[in-house]
C-alpha cells in the first residue's frame, strides 16, 4: 500500500486494523481533489480483502472532521470544472461504500456537508462529546451530493432529516444519539481509542461472515417482507460449507480463539 499521502495519514496498530486520518488541519480537513483522489487511491488499494479487517477513519486535531468540499478551491470554478471534481468525489464515495470490510467514523469535531456525507457513508459512527454535524448545502444554493440524503433520512427518520436538510443548522453529537445518527458518544480523549477497540473486536470476527452481513443490511434497506429474508437466506447459506464456519464451531467446542482463513 502507498502511505505517502500529502492528505492523509495512514496508521496501523495491528491486529487487522486500520486508522486513517483526514490531514489538512489548516484547511479544516476540507475535502480537496488531492485529498479526494489520495482516498480513492486508498480506497482502491483495499478494495481485494487482505489484512486489513477494519478501518477507523477520523480527522487530524481536535475541532474540525472534515469541513466539507474546499470552497476555496471551488470558488470561481468553472461549472464544467466543478461537475469533473465532483464526479472524483462521487468515484471516491463509491468506492468507499464497496470496501469488503466495515469502517467505523471517528468523528472529533465538526463534521459539515461533505464531512458529514463521509460520515454517514460510513458503517457507523463515534463521536466526540464537543462534535457537530450539518448538511448545510442548502444556504450555499447547492445540496447534498454524496448520498447524504438518503443515508440521513435512513438514520434519523424522514421528517427529522426534512428538517435538517432544508434549515441547514447543524445538531449536536447528543442529538445525533438521540436521532440515531451516532452510535456512541465518546469522553474526551477516549474517541479513536474507542473506535479502535471497536474496530478490533469486528476484525476479531469472521471476516466471510462480517462481509455477508454488511451486504445483507445494504441490499435489504430497500426491501421488505419475504423478499429481504430471501437476501438473507441466501447469503447465510454461503456460510454454510466456509472452512470459516467449520473452524468457528470447532473452536467453540475447545474452547480456543477461532483462526479465520477467509475462505
Amino acid at each position: 500500500m502507498n502511505e505517502a499521502f500529502e492528505t492523509l495519514l495512514v496508521d496501523n496498530p495491528g491486529d487487522g486494523v486500520l486508522v486513517v486520518t483526514l490531514n489538512r488541519p489548516a484547511a479544516g480537513n476540507s475535502l480537496s481533489t488531492r485529498m479526494a483522489e489520495e482516498l480513492l487511491a486508498l480506497w482502491t488499494d483495499l478494495a481485494q480483502p487482505g489484512a486489513t479487517r477494519a478501518i477507523v477513519l477520523t480527522g487530524a486535531g481536535e475541532k474540525i472532521f472534515c469541513a466539507g468540499a474546499d470552497l476555496k478551491e471551488r470558488d470561481g470554478m468553472t461549472d464544467e470544472a466543478w461537475a469533473a471534481q465532483h464526479r472524483l468525489f462521487e468515484t471516491m464515495r463509491d468506492a468507499l461504500v464497496a470496501l469488503p470490510v466495515p469502517v467505523i467514523c471517528a468523528v472529533n469535531g465538526a463534521a459539515y456537508g461533505g464531512g458529514c456525507e463521509i460520515a454517514l457513508n460510513c458503517d457507523f459512527i463515534y463521536a466526540a462529546g464537543t462534535a457537530r454535524f450539518a448538511l448545510p448545502e442548502v444556504k450555499l444554493g447547492i445540496m447534498p451530493g454524496l448520498g447524504g440524503v438518503q443515508n440521513l433520512s435512513a438514520a434519523a427518520s424522514e421528517r427529522r432529516a426534512r428538517e435538517i436538510l432544508l434549515t441547514g443548522d447543524p445538531f449536536t453529537a447528543a442529538e445525533g444519539l438521540a436521532w440515531g445518527v451516532v452510535n456512541r458518544v465518546c469522553a474526551t480523549g477516549e474517541l479513536v481509542a474507542d473506535a479502535v477497540a471497536a474496530a478490533r473486536k469486528i476484525a476479531g470476527n469472521a471476516p466471510l461472515s462480517v462481509r455477508n452481513i454488511r451486504r445483507v443490511v445494504s441490499e435489504t434497506a430497500v426491501l421488505t417482507g419475504a423478499e429481504a429474508i430471501a437476501v438473507e437466506l441466501e447469503a447465510y447459506n454461503q456460510l454454510t460449507p466456509t472452512d470459516d464456519r467449520r473452524e468457528g464451531v470447532a473452536a467453540w467446542g475447545d474452547k480456543r480463539k477461532a483462526e479465520w482463513k477467509g475462505r
